[in-house]
Order: structure tokens, then C-alpha cells, then sequence
């Protein structure tokens, strides 16, 4: 299977974090910043919301719903 990897940006505190979102599993996914300074990765749950399961700390909620819109727009899912 192959990886599948697209480019995102999260809206930071004071600029904007690029980083690259890689598919880790059955609707897991892992954002990683260009700069290593953030991680986050994020997964349906049963009931098809998202969720952060694991990543950097501190972080801002709202990087699941705009990761998830990244991931849904990116592989069409």
C-alpha cells in the first residue's frame, strides 16, 4: 500500500505552520511541520468525528476541524 502524503497549513498563534500530512492507518492521520516544532495526529472515531489522539503539546483545538477539512478536501473521503 502505498503512503499517501499531501502538504497542509495550520493557522498558528502568531503565523501560519506548513508542515506534511501523512496517511498512518485506517483514517489516522499524522501532521508534521516542516520545522519539527508541531506534531498532531488526528482519527475518525465510531461515530465518524474526528479526534486528536496523540501530538505535541501545547496545541490548539482548532487544528482538528481544520486538519480534518485539509484531509477530507485532499483525499476526496
Amino acid at each position: 500500500m502505498e503512503t499517501e502524503q499531501f502538504e497542509a497549513v495550520l493557522t498558528g498563534t502568531d503565523t501560519p505552520v506548513s508542515g506534511i500530512v501523512t496517511s498512518i492507518g485506517d483514517s489516522v492521520y499524522e501532521f508534521r511541520s516542516l520545522d519539527d516544532s508541531l506534531q498532531i495526529t488526528i482519527s475518525r472515531d465510531a461515530n465518524g468525528h474526528w479526534k486528536r489522539i496523540a501530538g505535541s503539546e501545547p496545541y490548539l483545538s482548532g487544528w482538528v476541524d481544520e486538519l480534518s477539512e485539509q484531509i477530507q478536501t485532499s483525499t476526496n473521503f
